[in-house]
């Protein structure tokens, strides 16, 4: 990062009003609490005017908000903007740290291409990496070496499949969808059948459809329906180490944390959140803009717009009931002695009658 830039022609690139020297240079971006003096940071609404002062940075994109309620002299130079100061600083740091240009690789000789396959115009195919028969990759992808994309898939623009991702056959994969390294989609769900004793695999006819500006994180695995489709829905994202199992059919602009495991069978509605390492038995039903906490234990439909906690998961409201309930065990049981001790001598002195009465 050996480019700097003053702190006066930053704040033009956001139309952002400046307090303090706009001779500053600023050189890199960092988090509010950790930059030094050639930084860029920004503060958001949540941010303490103690904390902005505090900061080493250079210069500090602020909300108008925040700005009011401190002097420019005990802060860091500020970037005064009238929106949301996170966008503001993301559309900075595309300046500061600027993404590497991409290259026109093309069909690299390395590569292995099917003579079938049917590669679209700007698409490059990186060394070592497999595009199998039948397949047919839109314009502008990128197939990243050691990929692997398995006969009959069908790959829309604009789409990255990352370092060692494999498609099995007849994945579909819509425009916009990043598949990151690693993950494995389309192999067979995990189906058998019990025939005289032994476990004998259920075969999987069903493929896998990626729609629209999907994300699928690294190492996460996405297993073909049995008859139809496991499907992932337009704008959904699945982070890494995520389980989806056969026949699955997540909605739309879903997100997904690590580790999570979904049954077969498991259906959501749109807009679901589920926090890290939550676990989904089959068959249930995610409704629509439903949040589940971390490591929830789903084993029953959970209605829309609801938030679930636990094992087994329920409501937010009656499991906090729950564990209030349950601070008190510990104060109860020692009630319960005392009562146990009174009661037995009672019983000893044949007074148990009277007690009663």
């Amino acid at each position: 990062m050996n480019t700097t830039h003053p702190a006066a022609t930053v704040a033009g690139w956001i139309d952002a009003d400046v307090r303090g020297d706009g001779s500053t240079e600023i050189r890199d971006a960092a988090p509010l609490d950790k930059a030094t003096d050639t930084d860029l940071a920004y503060a958001g609404e949540k941010t303490t005017p103690s904390a902005l002062s505090a900061s080493q940075a250079a210069a500090v994109v602020v909300p108008k908000s925040l700005a009011e309620q401190v002097e420019a002299t005990d802060t860091p130079v500020l970037l005064v903007v009238e929106e949301d100061p996170q966008t503001a600083f993301l559309a900075c740091l595309e300046r500061i740290r600027p993404r590497r240009q991409r290259r026109a690789v093309g069909v690299s000789p390395q590569a292995f291409v099917s003579d079938s396959a049917v590669i679209g115009v700007g698409t490059n195919v990186h060394p070592t990496a497999h595009v199998m028969e039948d397949v047919v990759v839109g314009e502008n992808c990128e197939i990243m070496p050691g990929a692997y994309v398995g006969p009959g898939c069908r790959i829309g623009d604009d789409v990255v499949v990352h370092p060692y991702a494999v498609l099995y056959e007849n994945v579909v994969v819509g425009d916009r969808v990043t598949i990151h390294a690693t993950a494995v989609v389309g192999a067979d769900g995990f189906g058998y059948r019990l025939e005289q004793g032994r476990h004998v695999r259920l075969p999987h006819h069903g493929g896998v459809r990626i729609e629209n500006d999907a994300e699928i994180g690294a190492s996460t695995t996405i297993d073909r329906g049995m008859i139809a489709d496991t499907v992932v829905g337009e704008g959904t994202k699945l982070d890494n180490l995520v389980m989806v199992a056969h026949n699955c059919e997540l909605g739309k602009h879903n997100v997904i944390v690590g580790q999570v495991g979904f049954a077969g069978s498991v259906t959501t509605g749109d807009y679901v959140v589920c926090a890290g390492h939550v676990g989904v038995a089959d068959h249930v039903h995610l409704g629509t803009g439903c949040v589940l906490g971390s490591k929830a234990g789903v084993n029953k439909d959970v209605p829309s717009g609801e938030t679930w906690i636990g094992v087994p998961a329920q409501p937010v409201q009656e499991a906090m009931r729950i564990v209030m309930a349950s601070k008190k065990i510990p104060e109860m049981r020692k009630q319960i002695r005392t009562l146990e001790k009174r009661l037995d001598a009672q019983e000893a002195t044949g007074d148990t009658g009277a007690a009663a009465a």
